[in-house]
């Protein structure tokens, strides 16, 4: 998966109307945000580019 600089994207997994979602977005020096979009303003979990690397290989064997 490719992030832009402050570009949320929602999980392919979720409903395109639903807000129901996980969204992750790259900050300009590279760190990966996720947050729960039914609360954008809210927390932030912010990891370095190799543990949400391992994250998704993680879930995707799941």
């Amino acid at each position: 998966m490719t992030l832009k600089p402050d570009e949320w994207i929602k999980s392919s997994y979720s409903a395109s109307n639903s807000n129901d979602c996980v969204e992750v977005a790259a900050d300009p020096c590279g760190s990966i945000h996720i947050r729960d979009s039914k609360v954008p303003d809210g927390p932030r979990l912010a990891v370095t580019p190799a543990a949400w690397t391992a994250f998704l290989g993680y879930a995707s064997r799941r």
